[in-house]
């Protein structure tokens, strides 16, 4: 199970394309940060938090294939962030989501 999962976070970046939809993600995440979070008076840093996320996912996608090893150092970090994003949502939801 380790190998299997040590396979796919350190494999070959996918490409462009991938690298592409990431990072349109993360454009997509940060314009809602945007308009609803400072525009709008809200307060909540969740969309922030998933931008940087996909942005990090993006970038590892989009390096050459020998950078094997930093493409997964920055899957890893995403992975982390996102996964703390979701483990504040359940625990601890006022953090994200601001006061009820």
């Amino acid at each position: 199970m380790l190998s299997k999962i040590k396979e796919i976070v350190f494999s070959e970046p996918s490409g462009r394309i991938h690298a592409f939809v990431m990072v349109a993600g993360s454009l997509v995440m940060l314009s809602i940060y945007i308009y609803y979070d400072i525009l709008r008076g809200g307060s909540s840093i969740s969309s922030l938090i998933m931008a940087v996320g996909f942005a990090l996912s993006g970038l590892a996608e989009s390096l050459p294939t020998e950078h094997r090893q930093i493409a997964g150092g920055l899957r890893v970090t995403a992975i982390l962030l996102l996964t703390g994003l979701l483990s504040l949502t359940i625990f601890a939801p006022d953090v994200v989501l601001g006061p009820s």
